[in-house]
């Protein structure tokens, strides 16, 4: 019986030592410190969801507007007499061009022919140098002739038929024939007829038919368009 008392010491202590460790074990790791705590990162928040992008409102396509392309004035006839009242001017207009005729009744005589813009103005040229500036205004044309270096201003109202300008191109007898002759709103006429190149005064024309009798042979004046 004296040696189980040695040998229960023995064994309680070594439970004892036993049960030593395994505390130190499972107490052993060390307590997170303060800075171990401010440096750990939170968990990043997850992002929001993305939205598409708003499409921009499309623009109803509107139609572009032409404006109306500028248009020359209306087709007429006019004629009148210079200011000193020495000469007659006819003039027509048609689609833009116009043809004008200056003639003084005796010797001196022009045919002129061009372009009338959309804001009624115009420049007429013959072949023998002379020049018609003028521009339509409402009901008539204002404007200045010039033949050989002289100019001539004119009025020339708005004519209705019979007045207006008149041609003739032809032979009589053998010679060649040219007249022209410019029939006023009052009825009266002034005229040249050419020829063989050589001006005269014109007899006048019947105004409904345009005949004239020229050196005994019965020829007809047409009206002139440009």
């Amino acid at each position: 019986m004296k040696r189980a008392g040695p040998l229960i010491t023995l064994v309680a202590g070594l439970l004892l030592g036993l049960f030593m460790l395994s505390f130190n074990a499972t107490t052993g790791e060390p307590a997170p410190t303060s800075l171990d705590r401010s440096t750990a990162s939170p968990p990043a928040s997850p992002a929001p969801p993305t939205s598409p992008a708003a499409s921009a409102p499309v623009q109803p396509r509107v139609p572009a507007v032409r404006s109306p392309s500028p248009t020359p004035p209306p087709d007429a006839k006019y004629a009148g007499r210079t200011q000193d009242d020495r000469a007659s001017v006819a003039i027509t207009l048609r689609k833009g061009k116009a043809v004008a005729y200056y003639c003084d009744g005796r010797t001196q005589e022009a045919w002129l022919r061009g372009d009338v813009a959309a804001d009624g103005s115009m420049r007429l040229k013959s072949k023998t140098g002379a020049t018609l500036d003028g521009t339509v205004n409402e009901d008539r044309v204002d404007g200045t002739v010039t033949v050989e270096s002289a100019g001539h201003p004119f009025t020339a109202a708005r004519a209705a038929k019979p007045a207006g300008v008149y041609r003739a191109t032809t032979e009589v007898r053998g010679t060649k024939v040219d007249g022209g002759w410019i029939v006023l709103q009052n009825g009266r006429q002034v005229g040249i007829v050419n020829r063989g190149g050589e001006p005269a005064a014109a007899p006048p024309i019947d105004p409904g038919t345009g005949a004239v009798t020229i050196d005994g042979e019965q020829i007809t004046a047409r009206p002139v368009t440009p």
